[in-house]
């Protein structure tokens, strides 16, 4: 089984990577905030920062969507 395609460890890495530090806010949210703004005064180590901390959100949106695909996918009949 990959661990990409188990949802109990994507969460786990969310709750972990995904929001530390936690305090005193989880540092994702502060980089989405920093981006929203403008990203004025980004700099490379800030971009990997963001991705880095923001990949197991994607890979719970990805995982989640492909869920609900194969969840409403209708079986062709040739």
């Amino acid at each position: 089984m990959s661990v990409l395609n188990d949802w109990k460890i994507i969460v786990l890495l969310c709750l972990t990577l995904g929001l530390a530090p936690f305090q005193p806010e989880p540092h994702i949210l502060g980089k989405i905030r920093w981006i929203l703004g403008g990203a004025n005064g980004m700099q490379a180590m800030d971009w990997f920062d963001f991705f880095l901390h923001g990949t197991p959100w994607f890979l719970l949106i990805a995982f989640g969507l492909k869920k609900l695909f194969e969840q409403f996918r209708q079986p062709s009949t040739l």
